[in-house]
């Protein structure tokens, strides 16, 4: 693709990068195909393709957005399946963030946007808050119907049913290797995810230490920036980025780290993309020692060995989060993992399709959501599974409350089937 951007705009690191990316694209059209939103709309500019003309026009005449440029750049779900259709390389990741970061400091959006945006980038990456917020929503469900936005109504869907304790093991602190110490590890809990479901970090530190790894919860840690990254809130991304680089610099300098161990994978593509996010920047090789340090759990499991566990009468219907497959092309491992542990696993159809969570996005676009997610649930059953293993807390949300079979994170089943306890929302009655 042509571009015409000036010298001084390419002074810019962010329009230099944006202006790479445009100039690989060759118009093919393949990104079409895998694109969640235009297989539900039909419309091109709610394609990668139709997107990257819009976010060229914008960017290339350096003007601020307009209301159709935001439309449709919204409703990207950045699963990134487009990267992966891709014969060209277009890393559309960093056009869609660079697109959004300009959004937010160009585009006024109506109050009422303004005022839901805002609330989720102050409830979500903090634990205590959302989990207060859950214990709200509860509260609000009955009245439901009264709500006239249907993204307060998605909201409220969101909340599961019980709100977990709080868990201990989320507090800053060392788990000790069983047996030989092998590896030393820092394990990123998530923020989210210790609100919904405790029970995902409980397994992957009992898996760990079984395994000879010693586990530490960096103090300092919090969250990965994630939520607000994709809503174009650059400082506040690169403010929570930076506290997590410290925090795991700290303990790499004081006792080395053989891994950045991370099991919700929305947070590892962001993890992974901490030194492209500061490259220009004073910490960069900070940035870019995290990003090489870190790993999802089954890629780590994958290096260090799992042992094989005997024949198990348990269908797994594995789906993998876009997360996982399409931002960290992590494909095979939570499968043949599985597979080693003693499952049998089956994949639904047209696997690379995303579930419609994607962060907020089943809160900020809900209809979009609704239908992707219950296409996937459709497939999902299909294959009549014992139980439905993810490797993201977000997909597993989205998709247990469409569902009567069991949803539980990969993690959990690898645990349970190297000598750790049963899955709590296995079989519960």
């Amino acid at each position: 693709m042509q571009t015409n951007f000036t010298e001084d705009q390419l002074k810019d690191p962010a329009t230099a990068r944006s202006n790479e990316i445009l100039r690989s694209c060759v118009h093919c059209g393949f990104c079409t195909a895998t694109c969640p939103t235009y297989q539900v709309l039909g419309d091109e500019l709610d394609s990668p393709r139709g997107r990257i003309y819009l976010i060229k026009d914008m960017l290339e005449n350096d003007r601020p957005a307009d209301a159709k440029t935001v439309k449709h750049i919204d409703r990207c779900l950045s699963c990134l399946a487009c990267m992966t259709t891709c014969p060209s390389g277009v890393h559309y990741m960093h056009l869609v963030d660079h697109a959004r970061a300009h959004i937010e400091k160009t585009y006024r959006r109506p109050l009422h946007e303004r005022m839901l945006r805002w609330t989720l980038s102050r409830i979500l990456p903090y634990p205590g808050r959302f989990r207060l917020a859950l214990l709200a929503a509860k509260i609000g469900r009955p009245f439901r119907r009264l709500l006239p936005d249907p993204r307060l109504r998605a909201m409220l869907d969101m909340a599961p049913k019980q709100v977990p304790p709080v868990s201990r093991n989320d507090a800053p602190q060392v788990f000790p290797a069983i047996g030989e110490e092998r590896y030393r590890v820092a394990l990123m809990t998530g923020c989210a995810q210790k609100a919904l479901n405790t029970d995902i970090n409980d397994a992957t530190i009992r898996l760990l230490r079984r395994l000879g790894c010693e586990v530490v919860v960096a103090r300092g840690m919090g969250c990965c920036g994630a939520l607000v990254h994709h809503m174009g809130r650059e400082e506040e991304s690169h403010a929570a980025a930076a506290k997590n680089i410290e925090a795991w610099m700290n303990e790499d300098r004081a006792g080395g780290l053989d891994a950045i161990v991370i099991n919700t994978s929305g947070c590892g593509t962001t993890v992974k993309d901490y030194g492209h996010m500061f490259r220009n920047e004073a910490r960069a090789e900070d940035a870019a020692r995290v990003s090489d340090l870190a790993v999802d759990v089954t890629e780590w499991l994958s290096r260090i060995g799992l042992p094989e566990g005997a024949p198990k009468e348990m269908r797994v219907a594995y789906h993998s989060a876009c997360s996982l497959q399409h931002g960290q092309k992590v494909t095979a491992a939570p499968k043949d993992l599985l597979k080693r542990a003693g499952f049998e696993v089956v994949e639904p159809a047209d696997a690379h399709l995303c579930c419609g969570s994607a962060g907020t996005y089943n809160l900020m676009q809900p209809e979009i959501s609704a239908k992707l997610k219950d296409r996937k649930v459709r497939t999902l059953e299909a294959k009549a599974p014992d139980v439905i293993a993810a490797g993201n807390i977000g997909c597993m949300m989205q998709i247990g409350g469409a569902t009567e079979v069991p949803v539980v994170h990969t993690v959990e089943l690898l645990d349970w089937a190297t000598g750790g306890p049963r899955p709590p929302s296995l079989f519960t009655t």
